[in-house]
């Protein structure tokens, strides 16, 4: 899970210190996609897959070759889906060097289709993981009880962040 967000952690410290930031778009209101983020290092392409890289050699040395570069891939597919929703507020390469268009498809201008499609995704990943943990469970005579429980609270922790994030409630 925290492979799945690791660019939004590593930009944090980026955003306190001013060298990554966000504005309102003119004009809208609430947060939920209303904003242009300017996080020309931890989101631009290059830089997401340096932080990706490195990542995949931290947990290479705790991991599997072949578990690091699947957690490395899942950071990096935190760009991927932010080329989706994101206005054209991703760069090419980090600090916006070349001033080369800028990437996003923005679907976050339309809420009702982005909240849909983020629910899709935290829905069909929730499932994934509490079925990865049932066949771990049954595999290792581990406790499906625990599987289960584990499973519930992916669930309940991804619909939380995504509630945060539509309602606001944390901005």
């Amino acid at each position: 899970m925290l492979a799945t967000v690791w660019l939004d952690i590593v930009f944090v410290p980026l955003f306190l210190s001013g060298i990554e930031t966000m504005e309102q778009v003119p004009g809208t209101q609430g947060s939920y996609g209303t904003g242009v983020i300017y996080a020309d290092y931890t989101h631009s392409l290059v830089g997401a897959l340096a932080i990706s890289a490195l990542f995949a050699a931290v947990a290479a040395t705790a991991w599997s070759r072949r578990t690091a570069a699947v957690l490395g891939a899942v950071v990096f597919s935190h760009w991927v889906l932010d080329v989706i929703v994101h206005r054209s507020d991703m760069p090419l390469l980090p600090g916006n060097i070349g001033h080369f268009p800028r990437l996003g498809f923005g679907l976050w201008r339309i809420p009702v289709v982005a909240m849909t499609v983020e629910l899709v995704v935290v829905l069909s990943g929730s499932y994934l993981y509490w079925r990865a943990a049932q066949q771990t469970a049954g595999a290792t005579g581990g406790s499906l009880r625990r599987a289960n429980l584990a499973g519930g609270l992916v669930l309940l922790f991804g619909l939380a962040v995504l509630t945060f994030d539509v309602t606001g409630i944390l901005d």
